[in-house]
């Protein structure tokens, strides 16, 4: 399973989503201009971004997988399984929605991710986490002081990158033609992505499922033991389908 991790976040930070799932292998990069990957000369568009990914799976062997993208990862998540359909078994939408149209989020906690500074600076984090992030993060100030630990920032100029790339994109005028079973995920309390945009996009994604959790944007990191269960299951009842079809051997 590929994994895509959201603005400014580094691969490490899914790695106990990823020890939860099991037996699952998966696949954790950073994006161009986080964690260790350099700022790309000119920002990535999410189609630049899925060739990008396609390309990394040719040269890595895998010519089948699933992904899961969480915030901007699931906008280059929709992106990949739109424009290179064929490789891509099963979706994962986790805390996301269809771009720049869309209902957006508060706009004192848009413009706060406008700076990377919660990723250079620990004191600043754990005081917007609660009011960022929502979810568990607004009642528990230890997991909030904890999210720095994980982090490894990129450059800003990598930051600015990834921002001015997904700058007017949108997917929904195509989702609809994603074909793949989905499952999209999305806290109740999620006050850069509010709930309504999961329900959206599972009104526009003909083979879907929704589910709404109890907790926030990170709630990949901060309901793990809830999360990874549910999308485990996701991918085996695929694995059980794909064995049982005629014809497969």
């Amino acid at each position: 399973m590929l994994l895509i991790n959201g603005l400014g976040a580094n691969l490490e930070l899914l790695e106990p989503f990823a020890l939860a799932l099991g037996g699952i292998e998966t696949i954790r990069i950073d994006l161009p201009g986080t964690g260790g990957s350099p700022a790309p000369a000119i920002p990535y568009r999410p189609s630049g971004l899925a060739t990008l990914l396609r390309n990394t799976l040719d040269r890595l062997g895998y010519a089948l997988v699933d992904v899961l993208g969480v915030s901007l990862g699931g906008a280059i998540a929709q992106q990949l399984a739109w424009q290179h359909a064929k490789r891509i078994r099963r979706v994962v939408l986790v805390s996301t929605g269809t771009g720049a149209i869309m209902v957006p989020g508060s706009p004192s906690v848009l413009l706060s991710m406008l700076t990377p500074r919660r990723f250079t600076d620990p004191d600043y984090m754990a005081s917007i986490a609660p009011t960022l992030y929502g979810g568990r993060l607004r009642t528990s100030p230890k997991i909030a002081a904890g999210l720095h630990r994980g982090l490894k920032p990129g450059s800003e100029l990598g930051y600015y990158s990834q921002l001015l790339g997904v700058l007017g994109w949108t997917s929904i005028h195509w989702l609809s033609r994603i074909r793949q079973p989905t499952l999209i995920l999305s806290g109740a309390d999620d006050p850069i992505v509010p709930p309504i945009n999961a329900r959206i996009m599972s009104w526009l994604i003909p083979n879907s499922r929704l589910h709404i959790f109890a907790d926030g944007h990170l709630g990949l990191l901060t309901s793990v033991d809830e999360l990874a269960p549910i999308v485990r299951d996701f991918l085996n009842e695929a694995e059980a389908a794909d064995n049982s079809s005629p014809g497969i051997t």
